[in-house]
């Protein structure tokens, strides 16, 4: 055998495999970069959790909240997505949603669609009532002159600094409170908290999840929260890339701390759009389903 020829069909070999390795080593950041813009992003899961209390009347025992937050309305998400999730959430049979803030990313440019939008959310059907409360979103860009009545508009009660009781035929009730945003808003916890009733079952829905550390000194039961995008980007095993403020300390899922006298749950969603940048890895959006369940202790 010609030992230049072996030589040279050795050193195309090499080459060969250089080149592959190379291609191998470059798809790699390609493909990640492809499926964080163009296919998680576009996802959307259902995350269910049980919430048991024993003030949680046996009426509403197995009644199904329902949480989206953080839409962000706009090129990236557009009415035919909004259309779709809200089939999906139909599709889940809830007795409650509630919507915890940030609707249109940039409302003051989102003019034409508005209407739109407002009548794909009215088709939501809650039997026992919808419920929002303003983001930081909702409360920039001139949000703050039209989100109350614009979501009112749609059939949702919104929340600002303010508690009602969602109540059964027979008049027993939980309590579901909200308050103003903390970044733009005007929250005012003690005048909207204090007179909480400690035997009630009391839900609690503000768009900064951070805030729960003071709202723990108060007999809520429940928090729901949104804002964090759980980070938008994650790093695996690590967590996320970037936070935001009020959303650093509880950026995903659920929490069990220490309330007044009872235990305080908090749960952070990861929200369905995106914000600056339209990405997401290792962050899938969210539906939230929460089934109530009356302990006995």
């Amino acid at each position: 055998m010609n030992t230049h020829h072996v030589k040279k069909e050795r050193k195309k070999s090499i080459v060969k495999k250089f080149i592959i390795s190379f291609i191998s080593i470059l798809m790699i950041p390609i493909s990640l970069y492809f499926y964080a813009t163009e296919i998680e992003r576009r996802l959307v899961s259902v995350t269910w959790n049980e919430i048991e209390a024993p003030t949680i009347p046996k009426e509403f025992n197995n009644k199904k909240i329902l949480q989206f937050s953080d839409v962000h309305l706009g090129p990236e998400f557009t009415l035919k997505q909004l259309d779709n999730l809200v089939e999906k959430m139909n599709e889940l049979r809830p007795d409650i949603v509630v919507f915890t803030g940030d609707l249109i990313d940039k409302f003051g440019s989102y003019n034409e669609e508005r209407e739109e939008a407002k009548e794909i959310l009215r088709k939501i059907h809650a039997p026992l009532g919808k419920y929002a409360v303003f983001g930081n979103h909702d409360r920039g860009g001139g949000g703050s002159l039209f989100y109350k009545r614009y979501m009112e508009e749609a059939g949702f009660s919104v929340l600002v600094n303010d508690v009602q009781k969602i109540k059964v035929e027979n008049g027993k009730y939980i309590t579901i409170s909200g308050l103003d945003d903390f970044l733009l808003g005007k929250p005012q916890i003690d005048s909207t908290l204090k007179n909480l009733r400690q035997q009630d079952f009391n839900m609690l829905l503000v768009h900064e999840p951070d805030v729960v550390d003071k709202v723990a000194c108060y007999p809520v039961d429940f928090q729901i929260s949104g804002h964090s995008h759980g980070g938008q980007v994650q790093i695996p095993f690590v967590g996320p890339l970037i936070t935001t403020k009020l959303a650093e300390k509880y950026v995903e899922g659920m929490y069990e701390l220490e309330g007044k006298s009872k235990p305080l749950h908090l749960y952070v969603n990861r929200g369905i759009g995106t914000t600056r940048m339209p990405v997401r890895f290792w962050s899938v959006p969210e539906f939230s389903v929460f089934v109530l369940k009356q302990s006995s202790n």
